[in-house]
């Protein structure tokens, strides 16, 4: 081997655990799963060529429609305040004042914990019986039913959602103000700005790139939402199923002895092709901001 090839051919030999792991754990499922998807196949089954029926299926499928609805919502509600709310708070704790590591760290404690424990401890406070009940039964108000309504358990899932991810946003936005010049504040108060002015004028163009992430980031995650509303609202998806999302119908259609792995990979290759939409959309309204 030459010593050109060599050069050549070395940085691949560094690359080539990393594609390898990449090539078996994400390329081939996807590619199975869209295969998948146009077969009748079932869990014990490997089912024959239907072509696009599972997607015809679809809209006939009210879970379908059902669940498209929830997730679609999910991001429509909760994606602004994932987006906002770090924000805020970010400016909040960057102030440098005593005691103020020990707010930011209570910020990000629930990043750090599980999932399935805090949402956990969110239907233990807002079961009928649980402390949030207990507390406006204190002041004479009947108990509100947050886990068997079907809206309002929506909602508590999305306040669960929202609440669980402010710390992590928060870190994002903190590293993206650390780069905005104190001195454009400083001028502009001089000038006579209030915060709400600066924050409009200079802190959110500032961060406009930043705020464009995130709002990738919860658009997807959100979109995508299972672990909560799945513990909330149990395994049928809360009241008559009403509270199901498209991950949980996946879930539900994909596993068991007779699970339809055809028709629940259908339905990842839609959620797949709804998120790369989102992300699409995202970023060209960030491209339109900045022209």
């Amino acid at each position: 081997m030459s010593a050109r090839t060599h050069r050549a051919a070395s940085p691949w030999l560094f690359l080539l655990p990393g594609l390898v792991i990449i090539a078996a754990f994400s390329l081939y499922p996807f590619i199975s799963t869209v295969g998948t998807a146009f077969t009748d196949a079932r869990t014990l089954t490997p089912g024959h060529w239907v072509g696009l029926r599972n997607f015809q299926d679809m809209l006939d499928d009210e879970q379908f429609w059902t669940g498209l609805r929830n997730s679609t919502l999910y991001v429509l509600l909760v994606v602004p305040f994932t987006v906002l709310l770090p924000l805020l708070l970010a400016l909040l704790v960057q102030k440098q004042v005593p005691g103020i590591a020990f707010f930011r760290s209570s910020f990000y404690t629930p990043v750090v914990a599980s999932v399935v424990v805090v949402a956990l401890i969110w239907v233990w406070m807002l079961d009928d019986r649980g402390l949030v009940n207990g507390i406006l039964g204190y002041f004479g108000t009947g108990p509100v039913e947050f886990l068997s309504d079907q809206w309002l358990l929506l909602f508590s899932a999305m306040a669960l959602t929202v609440w669980k991810g402010l710390g992590y946003y928060m870190i994002i936005y903190l590293a993206a103000l650390a780069n905005v010049p104190k001195e454009l504040h400083e001028a502009a108060a001089v000038d006579g700005a209030g915060a709400v002015r600066r924050f409009i004028s200079i802190t959110v163009p500032a961060v406009r790139s930043t705020m464009v992430l995130v709002g990738a980031l919860s658009s997807v995650a959100a979109f995508k939402v299972f672990t909560e509303v799945y513990l909330m609202a149990g395994p049928t998806g809360g009241p008559a199923g009403e509270d199901t999302t498209i991950v949980m119908l996946v879930q539900r259609v994909g596993t068991g002895l007779s699970g339809r792995t055809g028709y629940a990979s259908a339905l990842s290759v839609v959620i797949f092709a709804v998120t790369l939409v989102l992300m699409l959309l995202v970023l060209r309204a960030d491209r339109k901001d900045g022209e």
